[in-house]
Formats: C-alpha cells, sequence, structure tokens
C-alpha cells in the first residue's frame, strides 16, 4: 500500500451522500489505514505515524482535564458525517458528547463534536488546512491544526456559517490557549520532540 492517500473514484450509481457514506463504512480498509469521505471521493490514507503517538497522547490527556463530565476526548478511529455539505471524516484526535456513540450506526454526528485536532503529514496537509478547515469551521467550536511539517499549531475557533472567525498560531514549546468551552492553555512542549 502507497504512504499518500488514493481518491476511489464513485460510480454514477453512488452518487448520493448516504450511499457514498454506506460504501465507506463497508469498506475494508488495510490495517493502519482509514477511509474518509474528501471533496465527495473516498479517500483511504495511512493513520498518523507512530512519531505522532506522543503529541497527540499529550494533547488528549491535557484536553481529558478541560472537557464535561458528558464528552470525552479520544483518538479511537470513528468517521462522523456532517451530511449538509456531504463530507465524512476521521479526525485524528477529538473531544465529542459521549451520546454520540449510543447508536447502532457506524458513523457519529458531525455536530456532536465540539474539539477536532488533526496532525497533518505531507499527504494530508492540504485536506486538514483547507476543506476541513471550511466545513468544521460551520460547525465545530475548536479546530487544532497540530502542522507537523512546519512545527506549529493553530487554534481555530468561533464557528459561522462562513468559517472560524478567530485564530492563534504558536510554534512548538510556546504554550496555546483554547478557547471556551475548554479554557486552557495547552503544554506544546512534547510536540517539539516529534518533528
Amino acid at each position: 500500500m502507497i504512504e499518500r492517500p488514493r481518491p476511489i473514484e464513485v460510480t454514477e450509481g453512488e452518487r448520493t451522500f448516504e450511499d457514498v457514506l454506506r460504501t465507506v463504512e463497508e469498506m475494508n480498509t488495510p490495517d493502519g489505514h482509514k477511509a474518509e469521505l474528501i471533496r465527495g471521493k473516498i479517500v483511504v490514507s495511512p493513520w498518523s505515524r507512530l512519531r505522532y503517538f506522543i503529541p497527540m497522547e499529550s494533547l488528549r490527556e491535557q484536553l481529558m482535564e478541560h472537557v464535561a463530565a458528558d464528552q470525552v476526548a479520544t483518538h479511537a478511529p470513528f468517521l462522523f458525517s456532517f451530511p449538509s455539505v456531504g463530507r465524512a471524516y476521521g479526525p485524528d484526535l477529538y473531544v465529542v458528547y459521549r451520546a454520540a456513540f449510543l447508536t447502532e450506526e457506524r458513523h457519529g454526528d458531525g455536530e456532536a463534536l465540539s474539539l477536532v485536532a488533526e496532525f497533518t503529514s505531507t499527504s494530508t496537509r492540504d485536506a486538514d488546512w483547507q476543506e476541513k478547515l471550511q466545513v468544521y469551521g460551520q460547525l465545530v467550536p475548536v479546530y487544532l491544526v497540530v502542522d507537523m511539517q512546519e512545527d506549529e499549531i493553530t487554534c481555530f475557533s468561533d464557528p459561522s456559517p462562513q468559517g472560524y472567525r478567530a485564530h492563534r498560531t504558536v510554534s512548538f514549546g510556546t504554550p496555546l490557549p483554547v478557547p471556551a468551552p475548554f479554557s486552557c492553555d495547552i503544554d506544546t512542549t512534547a510536540f517539539k520532540t516529534a518533528g
């Protein structure tokens, strides 16, 4: 399997969002890979490299101290759908209401997310900085882009129909303020060792 994402064209008979989402959910992706619905295409890409684990786990542990009792911070490999724009993503790390898991569906509702963090790779940077920023920016209260190529982390907040209205970028090693509903500073020291 190649390292970069591979788009899979959708056939004429599978044009509705529900049909394509069902195809994504039923895919038997190789171990270590995930399937997402990006730009209207099914994209299969590898999960993050092992060196990303330390910063991911550091971020998850720090967020857990600030999540509401009815939420969880995790990097479990689940898909969250955004039907209004025909997209479905498997975030690298996210904070979500526990109720989102009380369903027989194979994907969660994107509206249940209160924070998403994407850790960029050379193959996913474009989608993380563009499409996902636009989609999350209409709904998810906080979006963190952990840019592993630039050694920076950006916090986007205050979603609106036009996208996020606020953002702040810091270099790894500098504390990152994260606004409500978390209202905390993230220590990014552990991120420096992964670069």
